[in-house]
């Protein structure tokens, strides 16, 4: 989290979203064997509950249960040039970027725990895309249940979240929209877009 408290959000309903629409992230802990991170789909259950799965051989699998871990999703981001800043000699590059930390303990789910995460998944990454949408019932079930054999699936109950929304809040609102359109000019239009609407 960055440490400047103008960078910080409490809207939880924003932090559900995020995870919702970027659905990808990173789960850190460290392990008797050294630190380790594995890249994980993520669903959250709306109640402070985020699950994910590993595949059984990943490094992190064998440790998690029982561990206290952090998951990481991170948002748009992109570079910014002093020069959208327009003549101001005391300005330098930056990055804006959007990144939510959560963390707590996780424990290992049971089967029909593991079964019910994949239906969330595959109906929240379904429902982004045109009909008709892929369900699990359309697989073989012998074959999922050998797919599932081969993963583990766990739950974080997040005890903190630390989100960073760094958009351009410590500079004045002629500056942000500045900025702003200089990313849109470049193709950043999702940092660009929240800067306009977060800020």
């Amino acid at each position: 989290m960055h440490p400047n408290p103008a960078f910080r959000h409490d809207d939880r309903a924003l932090f559900e979203r995020l995870i919702r629409e970027i659905g990808f992230g990173m789960v850190f802990a460290a392990t008797p064997d050294g630190p380790r991170v594995a890249h994980v789909p993520l669903v959250s259950d709306g109640n402070g509950t985020v699950q994910f799965h590993l595949a059984r051989g990943n490094a992190l699998a064998r440790h998690l249960h029982g561990m206290v871990a952090l998951a990481v999703v991170n948002g748009p981001d992109a570079y910014v040039s002093p020069r959208w800043y327009g003549h101001d000699p005391n300005q330098v590059p930056t990055w804006n970027y959007v990144a939510l930390e959560m963390e707590g303990p996780v424990r290992r789910m049971d089967r029909d725990g593991l079964f019910g995460l994949l239906e969330a998944l595959s109906a929240q990454e379904e429902a982004k895309l045109p009909p008709p949408a892929w369900t699990m019932e359309k697989s073989d079930p012998a074959y999922i249940d050998k797919l599932m054999g081969a993963i583990v699936g766990f739950e974080m109950e997040v005890q903190a979240w630390r989100p960073t929304f760094k958009l351009s809040q410590n500079k004045s609102a002629e500056m942000r929209e500045q900025v702003a359109a200089g990313l849109e000019e470049v193709g950043s239009h999702a940092v660009a877009a929240m800067m306009r609407g977060l800020v």
